[in-house]
Formats: C-alpha cells, sequence, structure tokens
C-alpha cells in the first residue's frame, strides 16, 4: 500500500475510534433530552464520579468485578437520587431553569466525589495495552479499538432496548409526545427515573473508558464539552445522530490537525469540532438527524 494512504487511512481510523468514544459521552446526553427535554450538564461529573469511584474501590482492594457492580449500584443511586431530588420538584419549568439545575447537580457531584475519595489522579488500568498492532498495513490502537467496541456494544444494546422492549417502546412514547403518553396510562416519573439510571449506566462506561485513557482526575469532567459539537451536529434528541455525528466530529478533529495544523498552528483539534458544529448550527439547527420543531401559527 502506498505509505501516504497508509497514513491517511490510519489517521482517519483514530478520528473514527476517538468518535466512537465522544459518542457514548452524547448519548447520556440525548437519553435525557429525549424524555424530559433537560440538557443534562451534569453528565461530565456523573462520568467522573463514576470513574472515581470504581478506581478507588480497586485500590482498597476489591476485586475488578466486585468493584464494578459495587459501582454500577452507586450509579443507579445516584441518577435516581437527581431525578427525585432536584428534576422532579421542577417539572414543567422553564427550560434554562431545568439547565442551571443540572450545572449546580454537577459541582455538587464534584463536590461529593472530592469528600469521598480525595482529589489525586488515579491511573486506571483495563488491562488493554495501548499499543499499535497492524491491519492490512495500518497500525490501529489495541485499546481504541477495545473501546469503540465497547461503546458499539453499548450503542447496539440500547438500540435493541429503545425498538424491543415495553420500556423502551414507553421511552419513546415519552420522547414523541409526553402528555399523550400520560393520557394512555404510562407513568411518567417511573419512566424518568428509568432513563436517569440508563444515564448513570452509560456515564460508567463512558467514565472507565475515558479514566483509562487520560486518567482519573476531575478535569475528567470537562469531557463533557467533547460532546457539545457532537449533539449540535447529530441533534439533541437523536441516538443514531450522537453516533454518525461522533464518527465526523472524531475524523474530522484528527484530520485537521494533521493536514491543516502544520499550516495555521497547533492545538487545532481542541476547538475545530466548534467551528463546524457553529457553521452547521446556521444551516440546520435541528442537527443531522434530530426533530424539526413544528409550530402552528
Amino acid at each position: 500500500m502506498n505509505p501516504d494512504l497508509a497514513f491517511l487511512i490510519e489517521v482517519i481510523v483514530g478520528g473514527l475510534l476517538s468518535g466512537v468514544m465522544y459518542a457514548l459521552v452524547a448519548i447520556g446526553f440525548v437519553l435525557i433530552y429525549k424524555t424530559s427535554g433537560v440538557l443534562n450538564f451534569a453528565q461530565g461529573a456523573m462520568v467522573l464520579f463514576a470513574a472515581l469511584t470504581f478506581v478507588s474501590l480497586l485500590e482498597r482492594g476489591l476485586p475488578f468485578a466486585g468493584a464494578l457492580a459495587a459501582t454500577l449500584a452507586v450509579m443507579v443511586v445516584l441518577g435516581l437520587a437527581i431525578e427525585r431530588a432536584v428534576l422532579r420538584p421542577l417539572v414543567n419549568q422553564p427550560p434554562i431553569t431545568l439547565f442551571m439545575a443540572t450545572l449546580g447537580v454537577s459541582y455538587v457531584i464534584e463536590g461529593a466525589a472530592q469528600l469521598a475519595w480525595g482529589t489525586q489522579v488515579h491511573g486506571l488500568d483495563l488491562g488493554i495495552d495501548d499499543t499499535p498492532f497492524e491491519i492490512g498495513g495500518v497500525l490501529v490502537s489495541r485499546f481504541d479499538l477495545f473501546a469503540a467496541g465497547i461503546a458499539g456494544l453499548m450503542v447496539a444494546g440500547l438500540t435493541a432496548f429503545f425498538r424491543y422492549t415495553r420500556t423502551g417502546l414507553a421511552f419513546r412514547a415519552v420522547a414523541d409526545d409526553p402528555f399523550a403518553a400520560l393520557n394512555t396510562g404510562l407513568r411518567l416519573p417511573r419512566i424518568w427515573s428509568a432513563v436517569w439510571i440508563a444515564a448513570g449506566l452509560v456515564a460508567l462506561v463512558a467514565g472507565l473508558l475515558w479514566g483509562a485513557r487520560l486518567g482519573v482526575q476531575f478535569s475528567l469532567s470537562l469531557v463533557v464539552l467533547k460532546a457539545l459539537p457532537v449533539l449540535v451536529l447529530g441533534g439533541f434528541d437523536s441516538i443514531a445522530g450522537a453516533i454518525l455525528a461522533g464518527l465526523i466530529v472524531g475524523a474530522v478533529e484528527k484530520l485537521s490537525e494533521v493536514y491543516l495544523g502544520p499550516f495555521i498552528g497547533g492545538g487545532i483539534e481542541g476547538w475545530i469540532a466548534y467551528v463546524a458544529a457553529l457553521a452547521f448550527l446556521l444551516v440546520r439547527p435541528s442537527g443531522l438527524l434530530g426533530l424539526r420543531s413544528v409550530e402552528r401559527v
């Protein structure tokens, strides 16, 4: 294979694998937004809390499976607590009120994590070496491939859940029309509780993968910022859109850093996705696969 072509493919593949990780964080936003219309800015803090709880339990002697089960239980309780103590009392409040509530919750979660586990940086080893191996002349990171596989399984599981289970169909009904769903007998508080639990599960998986890549530290909560251009591009209410936009953002970042970075300075990878999202927002505010709002006048 031509060396230049092989290098281009490596860059694209690396970007796509990173994009799957971005999409995983964005899905946590989509789950909450689809069913309640809330932009959950606390998702980044939930990712941090999950990773910090897991690695701290490991360091205190729990086996991997035990620490994973305990962290899952903690995230279930955390999701239920946020929904019942904060979001449920604010039902029917303006969107900006709900957004500010989740922003406040994010700081509370970070403070609780600091009190419970301290502020030191932790390394997280999932047993997968971040070393490249060759596929058809193209070098691919083992860890990136593993992370993309886990994220892909999570996405496939959520897709099957929404499409084939009664609870998943209830989620979709609430997302389409909460008042009609309420009139058919669906219990909205139960649905909202379930979707916050699902968001906690997504935060756990994202926290383990991002923690293994970046280290478990408080800056891990800023991974939420990586999801924002993905949400703008894909649509705030579309899981498929989050996946597609995550792949696009990942590829655009890597290609821009490699091929444009030398001409306009380094660091382009950190902000080019926001430029692309802003430009796309002007053309299609609902995103690639988001639902366009229709108002009768």
